[in-house]
């Protein structure tokens, strides 16, 4: 008897009486019930014990060590008033279901983690089917817009579409919704389903026009801001391009020489060693185009960390005199972009949220497809998202 309390209180289970334990090399199996006691009818409502019949019903439980079985000995009960029959209840089983409540909340929430479903069907020794039809049953809805609304797309090859889009709360960093497309007609029917559009006080995306077009339409009261780190990626790219025009002009040697140091060009000033400052004085010796170049990029850095737009715009415009008269070529999309976006850049300068929040989170989602080989089914990819950043 001590025996078999021990193993009922190891169960967890409330009011089982364990009959039996089988201890297999492949699975554990317990035989229970549950104790007699009067249950109301149903149809009626009469109160009754009297047994009608037995049946035993076979469940899979949380997995102790290995796969585990519950054999439950299930009465049905027979009101004498009006002579139904129904089965008796219990807190452990949902009706229909051969699995246990905790165990299909623990298949539930495995999927928080960043796991494929094969995996968490052969932890829990369910089918994959059976794991992936728990979890859909899972649901989440995006009911308001944030006043700091952040949007990017990414590559998720899900639903028939190659590229999806993630709305985020920046602010207060959690996911609002994954969106199927990224083209403007589908963003449009999206947002205009929100009460509180106007409420939205700053709009950040990436340098994305058509993004740009959606807020101007939908969020009317907000500003759009252009996120920091792609402003500036415009100008190290200018840099990069001017790199590696200048390297083909010279030998072996040299060109692998500006190969392999192109990291210094982007490691910030204040952080480079007497060695590094040294090998980037030779390459501006022997390169004056990639000197300029480097100045113009950590000129622009400068006058994107300034404190607000007033003091922003002029050394923007400052700067971007300086890099036409420059002639490098290289930085014209730089300078194009920067006048396409003159109003989102200083925008960001007032604003203290960027899509840093977002760009992580697009990371995590390249490795959950990487780990579940692609989801193309788009409903259960955008739950998995959702879930594990919930």
């Amino acid at each position: 008897m001590l025996i078999k309390n021990d193993i009922t209180e190891l169960l967890g289970l409330e009011d089982v009486s364990v009959k039996q334990v089988k201890n297999m090399e492949s699975a554990l199996h317990i035989w229970l019930e549950l104790p007699l006691k009067a249950h109301q009818c149903p149809n009626c409502g009469e109160t009754t014990t009297q047994v009608h019949d037995y049946r035993e019903q076979k469940i899979k439980d949380i997995p102790l060590g290995r796969a585990t079985y519950l054999h439950l000995r299930k009465r049905r009960y027979r009101c004498p008033a009006c002579g139904k029959r129904f089965a008796e209840e219990n807190t452990f089983l949902p009706r229909y279901y051969r699995s246990t409540s905790r165990l299909i909340a623990q298949i539930i929430d495995a999927y928080r983690r960043t796991v494929s479903s094969t995996d968490i069907a052969a932890r829990y020794h369910v089918s994959l089917s059976t794991a992936l039809r728990y979890f859909d049953r899972v649901s989440h809805k995006c009911h308001e817009l944030p006043e700091v609304l952040a949007i990017d797309e990414f590559k998720g090859n899900a639903g028939g579409q190659k590229y999806q889009s993630i709305l985020t709360d920046v602010e207060h960093h959690r996911v609002l919704d994954i969106l199927p497309s990224r083209y403007e007609p589908d963003l449009l029917n999206y947002f205009k389903q929100f009460s509180n559009r106007n409420e939205v006080k700053y709009f950040v995306s990436d340098m994305n026009p058509h993004f740009r077009a959606v807020a101007k339409v939908c969020f009317p009261n907000a500003k759009c801001v252009a996120d920091r780190y792609h402003v500036t990626r415009q100008a190290c790219w200018a840099m990069e391009n001017v790199r590696k025009t200048e390297q083909k002009k010279f030998s072996k040697q040299f060109r692998l020489y500006f190969k392999h140091s192109k990291r210094l060009l982007f490691k910030p000033l204040c952080k480079l060693t007497e060695d590094e400052m040294d090998c980037l004085a030779l390459m501006f010796e022997i390169s004056p185009r990639l000197a300029t170049a480097y100045r113009l990029k950590n000129e622009f850095v400068r006058v994107m960390h300034s404190h607000n737009s007033k003091a922003g715009k002029s050394l923007l415009l400052s700067w971007m005199k300086t890099a036409s008269e420059a002639a490098l070529p290289e930085f014209e999309a730089c300078l194009k972009a920067c006048r396409n976006w003159f109003q989102e850049i200083l925008n960001a300068m007032d604003c203290p949220w960027s899509n840093g929040f977002t760009e992580g989170y697009n990371n995590k989602i390249k490795v959950l497809k990487r780990v579940c080989y692609g989801v193309r089914n788009f409903e259960r990819f955008r739950n998995r998202i959702l879930f594990f950043g919930s």
